[in-house]
């Protein structure tokens, strides 16, 4: 089983939300939080900042830890044909951008950076991962951990 730990923002200003469109290396383009991978030795906390400059120019800091998300994505549903079973840990935060200019991240994993009208969300191809980190901030459990959300359709992992 592969394993990646990684950290999101939810970013909410004027009832809209900013996504990112992340391209993966096989299938079609989906929606998902500004975020990704904690590096070796990064502290989560520095990783979602780093992350929201890198895939949309801003410039936040972090307000608040809103929860954590732990799934496992089966074999056969991974993006990577043959991988093996995933587990994807989750770190969620809301930001509050600060500063930059909204740009594309350059040469990277996404191709473009929007904020997306609340109301047009479930509309869109997108990563379970904004329901997550949307649901968490909607609800802000004490817990800090919201049930799965239903893959297929428009969700995918």
């Amino acid at each position: 089983m592969s394993f990646r730990l990684a950290a999101y923002a939810v970013c909410v200003r004027d009832g809209r939300v900013l996504l990112v469109r992340a391209v993966p290396a096989a299938g079609e383009p989906l929606w998902s939080l500004p975020g990704g991978k904690v590096e070796h030795a990064e502290d989560p906390f520095d990783a979602v900042t780093r992350e929201i400059t890198e895939e949309t120019g801003y410039d936040a800091v972090v307000e608040e830890l809103l929860g954590v998300d732990s799934r496992i994505v089966p074999s056969a549903e991974r993006t990577v044909p043959g991988g093996p079973e995933h587990q994807n840990v989750g770190i969620f935060y809301t930001a509050r951008i600060t500063g930059g200019k909204l740009r594309p991240e350059p040469n990277g994993e996404t191709d473009a950076a929007v904020w997306t009208p609340m109301d047009d969300v479930a509309a869109l191809r997108r990563s379970s991962l904004v329901d997550i980190g949307l649901a968490l901030a909607r609800t802000r459990p004490p817990t800090g951990h919201v049930d799965p959300v239903p893959t297929g359709g428009l969700i995918q992992h």
